[in-house]
């Protein structure tokens, strides 16, 4: 299926490494010029060396309130326009509740919501000239609670609002804003908690990615690409008439309405 969008442009924040880079790689096969951005330059370049089309590597912390805007504009100043903006990056720190310090409620915010509300706010204009589209990856933690997530659960909630907000101001100057909630996926965090669960459990790691999927009422882990596939339909004309949308990939994880 053509998804129509070859030749945009598009940011994908988060770019080099799990879902992030998974997005990139889809989007560049569907013939879009990309930005890529997070912290870490090596991962980025060897992202942005796999793919097929024309890519610019932009290393930033989006924590830094100045670096949203920054990035933007490197990305209008290479390519003379922006289509899409990803909002992908930020990961929180899970545990106990009263575990919790304020600075980590703090860096959980300040990536994942004020790095996406900032990139947002910069991108809007060129999103408004190009007729775009925003996705924000967000995740299931924001529709139902978890004791041991309680900072991404309230940051997941927000940004899920935050789509919702925009969508509607989108109506008007003709921005598309839509979300992707992946549930359980494969990548180098989910690593972390399975060697948790195979510890808690005394079973080996390969038992545990058994157990732990029908622990959580799925029948498996998904994979980055199923997400992927998902925001870049978001992304695409053939999404025209999804506005505010918040798409649950979660193998069936999320059972709320």
């Amino acid at each position: 299926m053509d998804l129509e969008l070859a030749g945009r442009v598009g940011i994908v924040t988060g770019a080099n490494r799990g879902i992030g880079r998974a997005i990139a790689e889809t989007l560049a096969a569907e013939g879009m010029r990309l930005v890529l951005a997070a912290r870490d330059q090596a991962r980025l370049d060897e992202v942005a060396r796999a793919l097929p089309g024309e890519a610019l590597v932009h290393a930033a912390d989006l924590r830094d309130p100045a670096a949203p805007a920054a990035l933007v504009a490197a990305a209008v100043a290479r390519f003379g326009r922006l289509d899409l903006l990803v909002n992908n990056a930020g990961a929180t720190k899970r545990g106990d509740f009263l575990a919790l310090t304020d600075a980590d409620w703090d860096d959980g915010f300040a990536l994942k919501l004020h790095g996406a509300v900032r990139a947002c706010r910069a991108a809007w204009p060129h999103l408004v000239s190009s007729g775009g589209a925003i996705v924000n990856v967000i995740g299931i933690g924001g529709r139902t609670g978890s004791a041991e997530f309680a900072v991404g659960g309230a940051v997941n909630a927000a940004l899920a609002n935050l789509t919702k907000v925009l969508a509607d101001r989108g109506v008007t100057d003709g921005v598309r804003v839509n979300a992707v909630n992946p549930g359980s996926i494969a990548t180098e965090r989910l690593q972390t908690r399975l060697a948790r669960f195979a510890a808690d459990h005394g079973v080996t790691e390969a038992e545990a990615a058994l157990r732990m999927p029908r622990a959580m009422g799925v029948a498996r882990f998904g994979e980055p690409l199923e997400i992927a596939r998902a925001v870049a339909f978001l992304a695409s004309p053939a999404a025209a008439y999804c506005q505010g949308a918040i798409l649950d990939v979660d193998g069936g994880q999320t059972r709320t309405l």
